[in-house]
């Protein structure tokens, strides 16, 4: 099912008579569960016509670096071959997406474009609309619940949000069903090749195509994880069947592998959050506390942070922040600092505390650190820089640099909890004012907190 409140048009032409429907691929980079890409396909047989999709792969995504993009194409490598299954050819070109939908849209019938909430993305549709021949539809994929269904402002915290999201489940919270493509682009489409006036790019051997882009080298590929849908769906099935029903209790402990590991697969849309939470709602034999807990992080707390990026224009700087956090920041921001370090020091984890090294750590080595660990992450960068107007683009930064989940609703939402957002004002104290307090005594008391250092030591 594709509800109506998922498709909106981005321009006011016609569709026509085309060659082809044209799909652009950008942030959906998968072949299931992907409501634009099935709308595409019911577009093209609906016509008779061939679709034909297409991937614009910019050398020069904010903070991208050889980490993110050898993730990403390690997808796109996989969504390519599935494609290909289904009858479809998807062209991987070497330019900026506005320049590769447009060279192929002369000939296309309508182009059916996927949802991305960051300004960068939405700028790459606003161009494309404003030129195109022919119509533009933008299909939502990315969120359970389409973000203007849920509200019409930003929402200030998940408390606000949540009632609005979970009137809209019963809609929304349905499978999707995959339509044959009727006519295949497979073996016609090689002409159509060289009016992107770029290569269509192999992705047989990603390390020699990583050194032919020109990337930041400022962090290397990690062997942790690897991207692609085929690795996203091993690892839905190896969270629920092995640890989503210990997920209410355990998910919080640093030391304890309680997580689903999903945040760098829903990144890239190399795995729907449909389907996640379509799966865990039919899980076998798991508590319904354990159940409610994940579909809190993966449905409110997420879709509260494309809220954010969406309605807030100022959501990379700590301008999005409350008026009662900033204010209080602003109070307290020349306040002594027991400790100052630089942002070098802090990007090779050489400070007095174990923990926050071995966070910083896991980040740098594996591509992800465990999620209470970021929230006391991003604390310390506060209590450790000069300033608060230093602190929050430090750990934005580093954030973005090293996740593999990084440049993401979910960062900018994350960073920005740290500094007051989504929560609300506490004890007043130096340095924090009255945003919330994270203490290593405080991890001490609640988790085994060696065990973790330990185990991160061991990477």
């Amino acid at each position: 099912m594709i509800q109506a409140d998922r498709i909106q048009l981005l321009n006011g032409e016609d569709v026509r008579s085309g060659q082809y429907v044209l799909y652009w691929m950008q942030r959906a980079q998968r072949s299931t569960y992907n409501h634009a890409l099935e709308y595409a396909i019911r577009e093209a047989n609906a016509r008779v016509l061939p679709l034909v999709a297409v991937f614009g792969l910019t050398q020069r995504f904010p903070d991208g670096n050889t980490r993110s993009y050898g993730f990403m194409l390690e997808g796109l490598g996989q969504t390519r071959r599935a494609l290909r299954q289904r009858g479809i050819r998807l062209i991987i070109a070497l330019k900026p997406p506005v320049d590769a939908v447009r060279g192929l849209a002369g000939d296309a019938a309508l182009v059916v474009v996927d949802r991305g909430y960051l300004q960068i993305e939405r700028r790459w549709r606003e161009r494309v609309a404003e030129r195109l021949p022919c119509r533009l539809v933008q299909v939502e994929s990315d969120v359970v619940v389409p973000v203007e269904t849920v509200s019409d402002k930003e929402e200030y915290a998940a408390y606000t949000i949540r009632p609005r999201i979970h009137k809209h489940l019963d809609e929304f919270l349905v499978g999707l069903e995959e339509t044959g493509l009727e006519r295949d682009s497979l073996d016609d489409c090689q002409d159509r090749v060289g009016k992107i006036g770029g290569d269509d790019i192999d992705l047989e051997n990603i390390d020699a195509l990583l050194q032919r882009l020109r990337l930041r080298r400022s962090a290397d590929p990690v062997d942790a994880f690897r991207g692609g849908p085929d690795e996203a769906q091993a690892l839905l099935e190896d969270f629920v069947a092995n640890r989503l029903d210990d997920y209410a209790e355990g998910r919080n402990h640093p030391a304890r592998d309680v997580v689903s590991h999903m945040s760098p697969y829903l990144h890239f849309g190399q795995i729907s959050p449909l389907q996640v939470a379509l799966r865990v709602n039919r899980a076998e034999d798991v508590a319904d506390e354990n159940r409610d807990a994940y579909l809190e992080e993966l449905i409110v707390r997420r879709e509260l942070s494309m809220n954010f990026c969406h309605f807030n224009p100022d959501y990379g700087t700590p301008a999005c922040l409350p008026d009662w956090a900033r204010e209080t920041l602003d109070v307290h921001a020349k306040d002594r600092r027991e400790t100052v370090y630089s942002s070098d020091e802090l990007e090779a984890g050489r400070t007095h505390d174990p923990y926050w090294n071995a966070a910083q750590r896991q980040m740098v080595v594996t591509g992800k650190m465990h999620g209470y660990m970021r929230m006391y992450w991003g604390k310390k960068i506060l209590e450790w820089t000069p300033e608060p107007e230093e602190a929050f683009p430090t750990a934005l930064v580093l954030n973005n640099r090293y996740e593999l989940d990084g440049r993401d609703p979910n960062s900018y939402a994350g960073v920005a909890w740290c500094f007051g957002k989504h929560d609300r004002a506490w004890a007043e104290r130096e340095v924090y004012g009255k945003v919330r307090y994270m203490s290593a005594g405080g991890l001490e008391r609640k988790f085994d907190m060696d065990a973790y250092v330990s185990a991160v030591a061991d990477l």
